[in-house]
């Protein structure tokens, strides 16, 4: 009787590791296919939860993959908070052990979210403007150059999705000086290209976060097949 709970239990112990190998295995592949398909800076960082692990790795089939990526541009907008979900990744267990080269992964579904920091926010901004995160809102307090005159102006910044672009429009604008400017909002107005996100991902939403703007997207039917 010993002996057999001994062994027993070292049968538990070899699959427990056999399941972690297993997962390290396909987590790498999958960060390896997600960078030379999405042409990331770096490899990202990709974990599979659920324990056991092979039930889901002999059924072909992951409910949720997590893909944390490190700072990148993308349209020339510099990105960070890189985060990704995806749902339903498919992918034959004997393909990945015997066809790695040519294995089929799929994602059903990808949710992710990119923040744009505000040194980004700032470099894209009209010249003499700076943006300042305040609660949820974005506040600008800079000068706008009329005529040849520096006039101070405050607002704060309303945020719109516009295809595929996050344009920033002031609003309770407050100009300084005494000045009469007409259209003072067409000086400190804005866009910032928001296309070509990795795994095909299509703007949703925008919000203000401590750190930027964050920016939400989805996308279903995700290859990740370099």
């Amino acid at each position: 009787m010993r002996k057999l709970a001994a062994f027993l239990i070292l049968l538990l112990v070899l699959v427990a590791i056999l399941d972690r190998v297993a997962v390290s295995g396909v987590e790498k592949e999958i960060a390896m296919r997600a960078t030379a398909k999405y042409d990331l800076a770096t490899t990202p960082e990709v974990t599979i939860p659920g324990i056991p692990f092979l039930t889901q790795a002999v059924a072909g089939r992951y409910d949720e993959v997590k893909v944390a990526a490190g700072p990148m541009t993308v349209a020339g907008v510099r990105l960070s908070g890189v985060n990704f979900t995806l749902y339903g990744v498919t992918a034959s267990l004997e393909d990945m052990v015997l066809h790695a080269d040519r294995v089929n992964i799929r994602a059903e579904r990808v949710a992710g979210t990119v923040v744009v920091p505000l040194e980004t926010l700032n470099q894209k901004a009209p010249p003499g403007i700076k943006l300042a995160v305040d609660g949820d809102d974005l506040n600008v307090d800079g000068e706008i150059t009329v005529l040849g005159r520096k006039v101070p102006a405050k607002a704060k910044m309303k945020i719109e999705l516009v295809e595929d672009q996050v344009r920033f429009v002031p609003e309770d604008i407050t100009l300084g000086g005494g000045i009469s400017v007409p259209r003072p909002e067409r000086f400190i107005s804005y866009r910032i290209p928001m296309k070509n996100l990795p795994f095909n991902l299509k703007v949703t939403d925008v919000k203000t976060v401590p750190d930027g703007v964050q920016i939400s997207g989805e996308a279903t039917d995700v290859p990740l097949r370099g």
